[in-house]
């Protein structure tokens, strides 16, 4: 991990860059303003080179008069700027559909599709070239008009309407509840793998000595969501000999003057440096990310899910499909090495992290909500059964077996709600029963296959 401490002059700019790339991907305006740069900076170069080449025709570039050239310049910039405006509000739109249909929580993953931050800036970049080249039209009729600023523009003009086109074709495929959810899963993903390769860096610590010298609590500057705070990155601006315990974990939100750490610090320490370098190691964000919280990937599918089975939407399908897209989630946690609760650095630097989500926490917040709410929808409830049956298997078949009690009290919960409920139908109920003691395949839909029995002929390879 290194032989010393980091200066925190180098440490706080390393976090602020990682949420300052994160906030890039999720802006509306950034991405499209560089573009529209590159639109200008693009006007400016293509004057120049006609300017260079004087009169003189280049090849594969387009010739017309002054005249033509001022018309199809000024039609353009008036209908690029116009379709824009037509963009902006389509995107409105698809974040108010995703907000009120899903859940407020995956307006993010709209509103950082990369797709739509191109086409509108490509849109305003194109009526800025044409704006801008417009200066260097001759006002006489019959000259001839600057040919490569010409076919420029001209590329820009079909390149924007096949934009639009896999804009609109893209931005439906965007609003089915299949493409949300896997957005969000496959961010879930990248995240675990992040955090796979963070636990992979660190070292557990079986014992934390008892050290002498001063206690110091370093409280929030501000509220908001704790989003990263790396472990090395705090072992590596205390000094040595020194224990840290985090008194809260990414994902959680944290309001200013509560304690953000606290350090137990060797005789002699600057206190005061210490106190700026520890906050410079924690990022705290006014919204909630999934730079390293896989549980915020959890909560928004959940949230779709309990959307779903709200009286107001009242889709049951939908709900399923958040539970299997959990499920899915759920089987990399399960088998992902958490980060320790405990770890040790060079130079005798301890980190604790009491508040850390556990394995048995992160089952309780993906089935808990949805278990509540699934009500008297048969078909959710087979779902969470058939979604829990299989992470128990799984389980069993990895070698953890520490996960198979949160997973059996789930599915013991589930049980019992069934078997409680008397708006079921016998019938129902027994088919529910019988599917959570099934031990057949738990990818196999069908509650009637048990073991030592062929499955129907017309389901046989």
């Amino acid at each position: 991990m290194g032989a010393g401490p980091i200066p925190s002059s180098g440490l706080s700019p390393r976090l602020r860059l990682a949420a300052a790339g994160y906030r890039f991907r999720e802006s509306l305006f950034q991405f499209p303003a560089l573009i529209v740069l590159g639109g200008l900076v693009l006007a400016e170069v293509a004057a120049l080179v006609d300017e260079a080449v004087g009169g003189e025709r280049l090849p594969f570039t387009v010739t017309m008069n002054s005249n033509a050239a001022t018309w199809l310049l000024s039609t353009v910039a008036g209908a690029t700027i116009t379709t824009a405006g037509v963009v902006f509000s389509m995107t409105v739109v698809s974040l108010q559909l995703a907000s009120s249909q899903f859940s407020p929580r995956v307006m993010r993953s709209f509103v950082r599709d990369r797709l739509s931050q191109l086409v509108i800036g490509l849109l305003v970049a194109t009526f800025v070239f044409c704006v801008l080249t417009l200066r260097h039209i001759d006002g006489d009729a019959a000259s001839a008009a600057p040919s490569v600023s010409m076919t420029v523009a001209l590329v820009l003009v079909v390149a924007t309407v096949l934009l639009i086109i896999a804009h609109l074709n893209h931005l439906a495929g965007r609003l089915q509840v299949g493409e949300v959810v896997r957005a969000i899963f496959d961010e879930g993903e990248h995240t675990i793998r992040d955090l796979e390769r963070q636990v992979a860096r660190e070292r557990p610590a079986d014992r934390v000595p008892e050290t002498g010298g001063s206690v110091l609590t370093v409280s929030a500057t501000r509220a908001g969501w704790v989003t990263q705070a790396p472990g090395d990155a705090m072992l590596y601006v205390v000094p040595e000999h020194a224990v840290v315990r985090l008194e809260t974990r990414t994902g959680a939100y944290i309001h200013r003057g509560e304690p953000l750490a606290t350090l137990r610090l060797p005789p002699g320490t600057d206190e005061d440096r210490v106190l700026v370098d520890v906050r410079a190691a924690v990022e705290v964000s006014d919204v909630r990310t999934m730079q390293q919280d896989v549980d915020f990937a959890l909560r928004q599918l959940v949230d779709i899910g309990l959307r779903a089975l709200s009286p107001a939407v009242n889709d049951p399908t939908t709900a399923v499909e958040a539970i299997l897209r959990v499920a899915g989630l759920m089987r990399q946690v399960l088998a992902a090495d958490l980060p320790a609760a405990a770890i040790e650095g060079p130079g005798g630097r301890y980190l604790l992290r009491p508040w850390s989500l556990t394995h048995e926490e992160y089952v309780a917040h993906a089935f808990d909500q949805l278990r509540q709410t699934a009500g008297s929808q048969t078909q959710v409830a087979a779902a969470l059964l058939r979604a829990l049956r299989m992470l128990r298997q799984y389980a069993r078949e990895s070698d953890r077996p520490e996960h198979l009690p949160a997973l059996e009290r789930q599915l013991r919960m589930v049980i019992d709600s069934v078997r409680d409920r008397d708006d079921l139908h016998p019938t129902d109920r027994d088919r529910l029963l019988a599917m959570a003691d099934d031990a057949t395949d738990p990818a196999d839909h069908s509650p009637d296959l048990r073991p030592g029995t062929e499955a129907p002929e017309h389901r046989r390879p």
